[in-house]
């Protein structure tokens, strides 16, 4: 039986996701941008660079698996509040940092509080959005991730060059404080709140009822849908790690652009990425009501997606800023194409109780393989100077991880998991 929305009200929690997002994405962009410059001040080389990004990203791959669990124990409404609170906090304390020690530290802190972001969205979105909303909802507050990108080049440079490095990296951390005052005003379960009318929350939960009973972290790792997502992550997530923190560096070697030059190029590549992520999720969304099979449509996507990724490799052979800049954008457009529907099967294949800590499973291993980039990166780098080899990894990715997780789960199917108390 058709259920009409008779409401929209989840759009205003999809909308408090994605201005935590916004703000999850500038916190942790400040570094990257302001790295060349950091590298002068402190004498980086850049394996020291790299072990910095690469403390955030073992405390991110650590704090996601505690996360997604935490999240699923106390419920997003506090579990996100806790999570953004440490964030903020560990944003700030950049500005007190004088050494690759210090700095390693707050980015440790930083990437602990960041990970309770995406399970408590993924579970949010899930909670409030019936199943063939959720790529749609997924892309729209996954495309804060581009507008925290666009907005702090076209912020923090300024701030840096006006009021110094320091204040900089304060600057982004004060944005937390009011989204979690509104957070904690605005946010219930759909049955808990208030201002949800009856329709919308009938249209809510519109997908046949699933059992609440707790399921135990570790009964989730022998099944292969896991694996699919905790492998797709695993290959694809370094890549987007990659342009954050190195997209800026890379611009100011191969063209010398200084601080106050890198807005331009970099907001074009992230306003390109923030259509690419909506597109991405309501591509799917578009095709499951045409009557498509929810397999058939997320990997559809998927594969459109991976195949617009292949041409970055081409980037080392064009000489021109904005012939890069072009292929750079369709490449992160591609990647949060993907991310947006990567991000959904987890809740196609897992009942609602146990999505955060899927969720939580996938970003570990999305982390983990970011840990690898950027110690692979710093090195490579270090010897080589050449972006090459990085580049050609970027390109085969997405076509090899799609192609794993259709040999792990070829039909999408959910997983079948024993209920049970812990």
């Amino acid at each position: 039986m058709h259920v009409s929305p008779g409401g929209n009200y989840r759009w205003l929690i999809c909308a408090l996701l994605f201005f935590a997002t916004t703000i999850n994405y500038m916190d942790r962009q400040v570094l990257g941008l302001l790295a060349p410059d950091l590298q002068k001040i402190f004498r980086w080389n850049e394996i020291q660079y790299g072990y910095i990004v690469t403390a955030f990203q073992t405390t991110y791959a650590l704090g996601l698996l505690l996360m997604g669990r935490f999240m699923d124990r106390v419920g997003t409404r506090i579990g996100y509040a806790v999570s953004i609170g440490i964030w903020s906090l560990a944003a700030m304390g950049h500005a007190l940092a004088n050494s690759v020690f210090g700095f390693a530290f707050a980015r440790g802190m930083l990437g602990l509080g960041e990970s309770g972001n995406f399970p408590a969205a993924i579970k949010t979105v899930t909670e409030w959005f019936p199943k063939k909303e959720r790529a749609l909802a997924t892309g729209v507050f996954n495309s804060g991730t581009n507008v925290g990108a666009i907005i702090a080049p076209l912020t923090v440079p300024w701030v840096a060059v006006h009021l110094g490095w320091r204040w900089a990296f304060l600057f982004t951390g004060f944005f937390s404080a009011t989204w979690l005052v509104l957070w904690l005003l605005v946010y219930r379960r759909p049955q808990e709140h208030p201002r949800l009318s009856l329709g919308e929350l009938q249209y809510i939960q519109s997908d046949p009822v699933e059992p609440t009973t707790r399921i135990p972290w570790m009964r989730l790792l022998p099944h292969r849908q896991t694996w699919a997502f905790a492998l797709g992550k695993f290959m694809t997530d370094p890549i987007w790690w990659f342009y954050l923190f190195w997209l800026a560096k890379f611009f100011a070697s191969a063209h010398g652009l200084t601080l106050t030059k890198l807005g331009p190029p970099l907001v074009v590549i992230y306003l390109a990425a923030d259509i690419g992520s909506i597109f991405g999720g309501w591509l799917s969304s578009s095709l499951i009501k045409q009557g498509w099979s929810v397999n058939r449509a997320r990997k559809t996507a998927m594969l459109i997606c991976a195949l617009c990724v292949v041409p970055v490799m081409l980037i080392p052979y064009l000489t021109g800023l904005w012939p890069q800049v072009a292929l750079f954008s369709l490449a992160t457009a591609a990647h949060q194409g993907w991310s947006a529907n990567i991000f959904t099967t987890a809740s196609d294949m897992f009942p609602r109780r146990a999505v955060g800590s899927v969720v939580g499973i996938g970003g570990f291993g999305g982390a983990v393989g970011g840990m690898c980039i950027a110690s692979f990166t710093g090195f490579h780098l270090q010897h080589t100077h050449s972006y090459s080899l990085l580049f050609v990894i970027a390109g085969f990715a997405y076509l090899s991880a799609l192609l794993i997780i259709q040999l792990l789960v070829p039909r999408l199917e959910p997983a079948l998991i024993q209920t049970g108390a812990e």
